[in-house]
């Protein structure tokens, strides 16, 4: 079996275990000592072991990757100003996917109604995290400290240091030339470790699908069906057709054969629920893959794990109309226009702030003046929807690298067309 058809059957195994365990425990079929057990033991013993050891080990090589292959790519560059057009066409268009994506989920939440007849009594607490200032989160884009930035994880500071460290090798000349071949041999090194670490990849997937759906089961989904679905059919029509649209707009290739191409990353992405340990894979997909040089690859897919957030937006404008309808509050164009730039902006103000998807929510419904406890509606299947717009932000990360690769001149189109990873 090829690498992609063990994660999917590993997906299918986590989902149907995960039920299982969860029909068993809550159905009265073996006694509470015996449920606790399984729960001690199996559940958040075995599964959330193995599986917090697989997210670990994928976001240990976040930084170190991040932080050489964006080098070696702003080194190559030479003495030229490529990076400073580069940086400003890919951000320009992180931010018109998202705008098209919240508005996409907003005409269909409209036109779906999923919020009508919604009972109030079910809303739960909700503690909503205020949003740091704008200022303060332009300042933090700029480490003071490049060590601690990398200790902490903080990617948009990797990136500026990388960048920095990087044009000033290309300006060093031979001496340059030497410093970058040790680094062009240690990104050799760091993408052969997220090679192995992929062979883990089936046992990691189904011990957290397991975990998560012994937990969840299948009836929180039921409870909001007119929510869930709606939501995954705004995702379903980005991902397949806005991205289709630009991806042949602008580069003329093959949208089907770029969703084979990205599989691997999409499904990490699923599994993990998130962008930034997916990233590893992301970026071998895309250079490898897709046949986006790395000169732009190294750039584009660290800032997209990072500003990226299609998916989160998709399910900020579902949501706003959800709340509203709940609620029985007309919203007009207005308000909806609001939402529009609200979440745009949002997409980059608020990227390093844990838990980004419900931040942003927060600050949408303040702006147009919705009760914020309304979130405690949606967060029962926020979980699983999670795994569903991850996977849409990592396709928006390769179509947006694809695109920019492609107005620069710096994409393989047959690496993009040959079978040889396509049947992997």
């Amino acid at each position: 079996m090829s690498l992609t058809q063990k994660i999917v059957l590993s997906m299918l195994l986590g989902f149907a275990v995960g039920t299982l365990l969860n029909l068993v425990m809550s159905g009265g079929i073996i006694a509470p000592t015996s449920v606790e057990a399984v729960r001690y033991y199996l559940i958040d013993g075995l599964f959330d072991t193995v599986g917090q050891i697989f997210v670990r080990s994928l976001k240990l090589m976040v930084v170190p990757l991040v932080f050489v292959s964006l080098l070696c790519g702003t080194a190559s560059l030479g003495t030229d100003t490529k990076m400073g057009f580069l940086a400003g066409k890919s951000i320009a268009l992180y931010m018109t996917t998202t705008a098209l994506a919240i508005s996409t989920a907003l005409l269909l939440a409209i036109v779906i109604a999923p919020g009508e007849g919604i009972d109030l009594a079910l809303a739960s607490e909700f503690d909503a995290k205020n949003a740091p200032a704008l200022k303060t989160t332009l300042i933090n884009i700029f480490p003071s400290n490049p060590v601690a930035a990398m200790a902490e994880g903080q990617v948009l500071q990797v990136i500026v240091f990388a960048l920095l460290m990087g044009f000033a090798i290309a300006q060093m000349g031979e001496a340059g030339h030497r410093v970058a071949h040790v680094f062009e041999d240690l990104n050799n090194v760091i993408m052969k470790m997220v090679m192995l670490l992929m062979q883990l990849a089936p046992l990691g997937i189904f011990c957290l699908l397991a975990k998560l759906f012994a937990g969840l089961g299948i009836g929180v989904i039921t409870s909001l069906g007119a929510y869930f679905m709606t939501v995954v059919v705004a995702l379903l029509i980005h991902c397949m057709g806005n991205y289709s649209a630009l991806l042949s707009a602008f580069t003329g290739l093959n949208p089907r054969r770029f969703f084979i191409n990205m599989r691997e990353p999409m499904a990490f992405a699923f599994s993990t629920a998130s962008s930034g340990a997916t990233m590893p894979v992301t970026l071998r997909a895309v250079e490898h893959n897709v046949g986006v040089d790395n000169r732009v690859a190294s750039f584009t897919v660290p800032l997209g794990a990072t500003i990226n957030m299609d998916g989160t937006a998709i399910m900020q404008g579902v949501a706003t109309v959800f709340i509203a309808q709940a609620y029985n509050i007309n919203l007009g164009i207005e308000a909806y226009l609001t939402v529009i730039l609200t979440a745009t902006a949002a997409s980059i103000g608020t990227a390093a702030v844990p838990g980004v998807g419900l931040v942003m929510l927060v600050m949408v419904l303040n702006q147009v003046g919705l009760p914020v406890e309304g979130i405690g509606l949606i967060i029962g299947v926020d979980r699983l929807l999670d795994m569903l717009r991850t996977a849409v932000n990592v396709a928006g990360d390769g179509v947006v690298s694809t695109v920019v690769a492609h107005s620069e001149g710096l994409h393989d189109r047959d690496t993009f067309y040959s079978e040889a990873h396509s049947e992997r």
